[in-house]
């Protein structure tokens, strides 16, 4: 197609789109670059008073106190069947909970240990894959397990370390893990010769299938020196999956890149963005908060000594959080909040593993423009859209983690 054709098919589905908003007047531009459409969005949503989208609680699962099956250690993974069952990994617990559409207890799956069906620590990603089985990443025992929803265990696949080292994980639509993956060096193993990251799915048998991008590694973790260090907020990959195309961008800058499978670039999206920089009293409030977790983990004086001597910070904080895929195609990017502008009451549980992300979430539209500003509850983390719904983890101000649903309501476009 040449670009004279696709520029003007970017107009007319931009004039198509504005048309569904009250009216209202998009006043950012998209631009065809080499067959790429460049969409630069101003500071300022499309939304205006009465077009925002809101949020509205529908379901909560979890007590602080009470019977046993409706409390959480530490979720780190939840999947939705076709008929609405709801699938949670514990971390803690070593194991899986399935409640019924309307939050009923139904089972528990897998237990501690590293027997077949079994689960180690360092559980991560739970996928529904094709027939509602529940595929489940367990980096303590290095495989997959794979699981019906009644609970009879399946397989597993391994997941071989030495070939790389498994960062992120997540699923595509069609059930499908996914996987950032980074060569590391391993005891008696040469040093890689690549040091980028790839985001590739994972076969049945566990072996790394297609790469959908290379992508370079984050300056976060660092292990090439005689122990590890941690430099927090500097510039990281962000990506999520869209359907079968693939998200992706590095979050010191606002620009988010829309990849189809093969690593073709599509669709670019940007944003002005202005990151603040990390204070002094930014960096002591994750210390302390950084402390006081690894002396909940048990570790002695002296091994929390060390482990702050390797905790480093950037200038300044990124351009935003993450990024994930919502409902009609829309595009959410999350913002990064510091310790102090939290409420005084939150500040002394602040957790710098589960905090960094702000309440606001930008949202886009299917063609890349800014919408504005959707505001979850405090304290809450989606983790999978479906349909019109938003299920996630919410804590409270003691930390006690709740499974809960939200509704995303949207004003009538007149």
């Amino acid at each position: 197609m040449q670009r004279e054709s696709i520029a003007a098919l970017l107009v007319v589905s931009v004039a198509t789109a504005c048309g569904g908003i009250r009216g209202a007047k998009w006043e950012g531009s998209i631009t065809d670059s080499a067959g790429v459409a460049i969409v630069q969005n101003p500071a300022t949503g499309l939304w205006k008073a009465g077009d925002a989208w809101t949020v509205k609680e529908e379901l909560r699962i979890g007590t602080a106190e009470g019977e046993a099956e409706y409390q959480f250690g530490m979720l780190t993974g939840l999947g939705v069947t076709s008929d609405g069952t709801i699938v949670v990994a514990d971390q803690q617990g070593q194991h899986l909970k399935v409640f019924s559409a309307d939050g009923k207890y139904v089972r528990t799956i897998g237990k501690a240990g590293a027997g077949p069906g079994e689960l180690g620590l360092g559980i991560g990603a739970l996928v529904v894959g094709p027939g509602d089985t529940l595929l489940v990443a367990d980096m303590g025992n290095q495989r997959v397990n794979i699981y019906l929803v009644d609970g009879t265990f399946v397989r597993s696949f391994p997941l071989d370390i030495r070939q790389g080292l498994p960062l992120r994980w997540e699923g595509t639509r069609d059930g499908r893990l996914v996987s950032q993956v980074r060569q590391v060096q391993f005891p008696g193993m040469p040093a890689p010769t690549d040091s980028s990251d790839v985001i590739v799915v994972r076969r049945s048998d566990g072996t790394v299938g297609d790469t959908l991008l290379r992508v370079p590694s984050g300056r976060t973790l660092s292990l090439g020196g005689p122990r590890p260090e941690v430099k927090l907020f500097s510039a990281e990959p962000a990506w999520a999956m869209y359907d079968t195309d693939l998200l992706y961008g590095v979050n010191d800058t606002y620009r988010i890149g829309v990849y189809a499978p093969g690593g073709t670039l599509q669709r670019v999206i940007t944003k002005p963005a202005t990151p603040g920089a990390i204070s002094d009293a930014d960096q002591q409030a994750m210390l302390h908060a950084f402390e006081r977790l690894w002396k909940q983990f048990g570790l002695s004086p002296q091994q929390v000594a060390a482990a702050k001597q390797t905790i480093k910070f950037a200038e300044r904080y990124p351009a935003y959080f993450q990024v994930l895929e919502g409902m009609d195609g829309s595009i959410w990017v999350q913002g990064i909040q510091s310790p102090t502008n939290l409420p005084p009451e939150l500040q002394e549980s602040y957790n710098p593993q589960l905090d960094l992300g702000t309440p606001e979430w930008d949202v886009f539209d299917a063609e890349g423009r800014y919408l504005g500003l959707v505001r979850m509850p405090a304290r809450f983390q989606p983790l999978r859209f479906v349909g019109n719904d938003v299920y996630g983890v919410q804590r409270d101000d003691l930390d006690v983690q709740y499974v809960v649903k939200l509704a995303i309501e949207k004003p009538d476009a007149t």
